[in-house]
């Protein structure tokens, strides 16, 4: 056994480390995909019997004007949120410098990454209040009334999505903080030494090597735009008249509000692919450039 073991090795530690986590991958995402992908060529309350439609939902799907508003909103979220990753960044580099004090302020950037985002959107649906919010104090400091963005129908997806940055922004600040601490000392003696200073060291000699933690962020970033729901849920139930809603909140409400488990499996059916595409999009600029620079 020990020597069958000792010839093996080499395969079967990897193998016994990966198991776990491919089994939950199988379980998890694999098999809940393809039912959900089952349940959106059906017509089902989520309690009878299925009937099956074939491709009904789909058609339904791309003649619901409800359907473009949500697609609309998570590209709104989606452009929003790519401000997160540079943003973090130019936070890291800032709280990074070794100055008395930064140790408290960095500390400060960590506070919306601690908070559940149910907490942060309670607390912008106060700021927001135009009777005695925040955004009511500083309009009412210059003489001016304070708009109510969540009734807005124009500006309240643009009101969501800069609450839901606050917790972003700090997330990818964290991911850079922790690039930053592991760069090359020897690269950056280096660039000292060719004069790179600045803006030159921080393009030339940072930024290649957080091509890594860029990536994650980036990835990270995009999914959580995609997969918005909690602070749509708790700031304004995708109102007013659904145009603050996205493809995930719409998905929730077809399924548990209306009983249309089939329609509601068809928009994470889209999401999912939209997610996808996406990601394998992503992946293959990122192999590509690093063969490259191989």
């Amino acid at each position: 056994m020990t020597s069958l073991w000792r010839r093996h090795r080499w395969w079967l530690t990897p193998t016994l480390l990966i198991l776990p986590g491919a089994i939950l991958f199988a379980v998890v995402i694999l098999a809940s995909s393809i039912q959900s992908l089952w349940i959106s060529l059906h017509d089902w309350d989520g309690f009878g019997p299925m009937v099956w439609i074939g491709l009904g939902n789909y058609r339904e799907l791309m003649g619901d004007p409800q359907f473009y508003v949500s697609l609309k909103n998570n590209v709104i979220w989606l452009v929003m949120f790519m401000l997160a990753p540079p943003i973090g960044l130019a936070i890291a580099l800032l709280v990074n410098q070794k100055i008395k004090g930064m140790r408290l302020i960095k500390s400060m950037f960590f506070i919306p990454l601690v908070l559940a985002s149910v907490a942060v959107g309670v607390v912008f649906t106060w700021v927001y209040t135009p009777e005695f919010g925040l955004l009511a104090l500083i309009f009412r400091a210059f003489g001016a009334n304070a708009p109510a963005l969540l009734s807005d129908e124009h500006f309240v997806t643009f009101a969501i999505v800069v609450a839901a940055l606050w917790s972003q922004i700090a997330f990818c600040m964290v991911l850079y903080l922790a690039g930053l601490n592991n760069l090359s000392e020897e690269l950056i003696g280096a660039g000292r030494v060719d004069g790179a200073r600045g803006w030159n060291m921080l393009r030339h000699i940072v930024l290649p090597q957080l091509t890594q933690v860029t990536f994650i962020a980036i990835a990270v970033t995009v999914v959580g735009a995609l997969r918005s729901f909690d602070m749509i849920s708790v700031m304004t139930r995708g109102g007013p008249f659904g145009s603050s809603s996205v493809l995930a909140y719409q998905m929730f409400e077809q399924s548990i509000f209306s009983y249309r488990f089939g329609y509601g499996a068809a928009i994470a059916s889209v999401l999912f692919v939209i997610m996808a595409v996406f990601i394998a999009w992503y992946l293959t600029r990122i192999i590509r450039a690093e063969e490259r620079g191989a």
